[in-house]
């Protein structure tokens, strides 16, 4: 049975909360299920209503969607949240600059299908965890060429230099995944405040530790800001096989 639970916390240090979630376990259009994370960034108020606006955006696009391909469904609704962002973008002078992440899953059956743009992350937890996205960020350009290793990518000063997103310009370049899920398996999505706090052998702790999403997500957020909370933090935890309380 799928269960799931989602969270913001504004973390230890920042003023504004600018990370968004959405999360429905009823149809969304075609889609049977939706889950996204968007971490807006910009000034306080443009950040802000850019994770939120677009996930506005992209839901209107969905739900009206006659396509039948979920990642079909992902991409124009990716490129409507774009465009419509970059127009509120240029009619406000105050969110000028503004952009966001996002990451979108539905479930269908025994299968996952995930769009991606930014360091926004989606991670499957089985046996062992597995980051299924990745991430669009300087970083992550320097780790492909052999510059950085994952663990001193996360203490990098420039690792919040994301190389895609939601708003940037007038061409965006999602990336698109899907991949089979058993009943053991367990979702996490996640916006880089969680993923820069807590290294992945310490999420794959958590995953495993508690019996319900509610629970993991609580604790993920608790443990981020043992560790720092330097950002706000975004959580969405999705169990295939939990119906305990």
């Amino acid at each position: 049975m799928l269960s799931s639970y989602a969270m913001t916390d504004v973390g230890r240090t920042r003023l504004v909360n600018q990370d968004y979630v959405f999360s429905c376990l009823e149809p969304i259009g075609n889609l049977p299920n939706l889950f996204i994370v968007a971490d807006g960034m910009g000034g306080h108020q443009a950040g802000d209503f850019a994770s939120s606006y677009s996930v506005k955006k992209f839901l209107e696009s969905a739900s009206l969607s006659l396509q039948k391909n979920p990642h079909k469904i992902f991409a124009d609704a990716i490129r409507y949240a774009n465009r419509e962002l970059i127009e509120k973008s240029r009619a406000n002078p105050e969110l000028k600059g503004m952009g966001t992440t996002m990451v979108a899953l539905t479930i269908i059956g025994e299968k996952a299908y995930v769009a991606n743009v930014g360091d926004s992350r989606l991670y499957l937890m089985e046996d062992t965890l597995t980051q299924i996205t990745v991430d669009h960020s300087l970083v992550q350009e320097m780790i492909k060429i052999g510059e950085l290793t994952k663990e001193s990518a996360r203490f990098h000063p420039d690792k919040n230099i994301i190389t895609r997103a939601v708003g940037a310009g007038k061409d965006i370049n999602a990336d698109f995944f899907e991949f089979t899920l058993t009943k053991n398996s367990i979702l996490l999505m996640c916006s880089d405040g969680l993923s820069n706090m807590v290294d992945d052998e310490q999420i794959a702790v958590l995953l495993k530790s508690a019996k319900t999403p509610e629970k993991i997500g609580k604790k993920l957020i608790e443990t981020a800001n043992k560790n720092g909370g330097k950002d706000n933090i975004a959580v969405i935890v999705i169990d295939l096989n939990s119906g305990e309380v």
